[in-house]
């Protein structure tokens, strides 16, 4: 099989933060694979680690929600990135409010939206959640410095994908 590794390395994408609520558990992760796939209906898709425990929530979920973080807010990335929710509580001091169907929304994200789960694609190591947008907040002015991949690449991952 072929590295895409020479490829990627190229590229600095975006990092979310998706949330996810199902049977009164919440969970939430930091994700580097993530896109709009569609313009019209507006479609998005996140793709979520199996090895993670916000995979386990979210497979069971009918809404994720995806965060927008700024390069500064190295607090959440590092939390949300760097700690599993196997054994930290990622909510207990961060505030949130429950967005619609229950959906953890992160009050500290500059952007979000939540997205009722249209589908789940199997992409190998990783889940598709293909998302329709219900709810987009963007209380940003367009000028904001969004973390990227590049910002995150310190964190070591709460569940490392072997």
């Amino acid at each position: 099989m072929t590295d895409l590794d020479p490829f990627t390395d190229l590229l600095d994408p975006p990092m979310y933060v998706v949330t996810a609520e199902a049977a009164g558990e919440r969970a939430g992760c930091l994700v580097g694979f993530g896109s709009q796939c569609s313009i019209r209906p507006a479609r998005f898709v996140v793709w979520l680690s199996r090895a993670n425990r916000t995979f386990r929530v979210a497979e069971h979920a009918e809404r994720l929600t995806v965060h927008l973080l700024r390069r500064d807010q190295d607090r959440l990335a590092r939390l949300f990135g760097g700690e599993t929710g196997d054994r930290t509580d990622k909510f207990a001091d961060v505030p949130w409010h429950p967005g619609p169907g229950g959906s953890p929304v992160l009050d500290e994200a500059p952007a979000w939206f939540v997205g009722h789960v249209e589908d789940r694609i199997d992409g190998g190591d990783h889940v598709g959640f293909l998302l329709t947008p219900e709810v987009v907040e963007n209380g940003e002015d367009g000028r904001t410095t969004l973390l990227s991949l590049n910002d995150a690449l310190d964190i070591t991952p709460g569940h490392p994908v072997s």
